[in-house]
């Protein structure tokens, strides 16, 4: 069976597209959409994501981890969506639209794309680390030699480690470069490797830099190995809204396999 397919990518952080309003793609072949997604056999992509038709908003978001099993939010591939819709019609300049973790807005003006993010109200502080789900769960830990860093086996052993064992976390190596600004890398579950961006990482990263008092800033930037990318917030009563992830979403090539 033929299908056609869309590739965009987020700074770095790749998704093959698929337009499913007419409900044609089979979303419990997990071994398709990992086969999609495989850099070698398939198309190539950290995620595969379908947009639908959504009885109420502009649209609805389905994602898959590259692994093939669906998962949760991802900030990127939520940006890159927008990016496709106005691509297919669907939208205009902004859009409201239906993910896993609810709703979200959204504005795109040329390649740039503002993704506004879920509420944050929990952040757990230990010794070396934080934790918060901005949309998926998030570990983040500050490392000076983030350049020289073994994201891929560091990564993996908190991944899968306690507390985090089966269900597993993301994790985030940061290194702070100025008072608003600073670099980050991020191990993704579901890819199981390091990925050149992760949109809800970020977010949890300019969250948990400022709940730790590392900045004061409300307009974080975040350089991530594929780009840059923004966050920006208001802190009201212990609570993080207003949650907005801003970067690139770039339409790469359109193809059938």
């Amino acid at each position: 069976m033929q299908q056609t397919f869309y590739k965009y990518q987020g700074t770095g952080n790749d998704f093959v597209m698929i337009d499913n309003c007419q409900q044609t793609f089979n979303k419990k072949d997990t071994k398709r959409v990992a086969f999609l997604c495989d850099r070698r056999f398939g198309v190539g992509a950290d995620g595969l994501i379908l947009l639908e038709n959504h009885p109420e908003y502009d649209f609805k978001m389905v994602y898959y981890n590259a692994d093939g099993n669906e998962s949760t939010m991802c900030g990127n591939g939520g940006r890159c969506l927008v990016a496709f819709a106005k691509q297919l019609g669907v939208i205009t300049d902004k859009a409201i639209f239906e993910a896993i973790d609810g709703l979200h807005h959204a504005s795109i003006e040329g390649d740039i794309v503002k993704l506004q993010m879920v509420d944050v109200d929990t952040i757990e502080s230990s010794k070396n680390h934080m934790f918060l789900n901005t949309g998926s769960p998030h570990h983040v830990q500050i490392e000076e030699d983030i350049e020289n860093f073994d994201i891929k086996t560091k990564g993996s052993g908190i991944r899968y480690g306690a507390p985090y064992h089966e269900e597993g976390t993301n994790v985030n190596f940061v290194k702070k470069l100025s008072d608003s600004t600073f670099k980050v890398r991020t191990y993704e579950r579901g890819v199981e490797d390091e990925t050149l961006a992760c949109g809800t990482g970020v977010t949890a990263v300019a969250l948990a830099m400022h709940h730790s008092g590392e900045t004061k800033s409300d307009h974080i930037n975040l350089n991530v190995e594929g780009g840059k990318l923004e966050v920006c917030f208001n802190l009201e009563n212990g609570i993080y809204k207003n949650v907005w992830l801003i970067g690139p979403a770039v339409f790469v090539f359109k193809g059938m396999i």
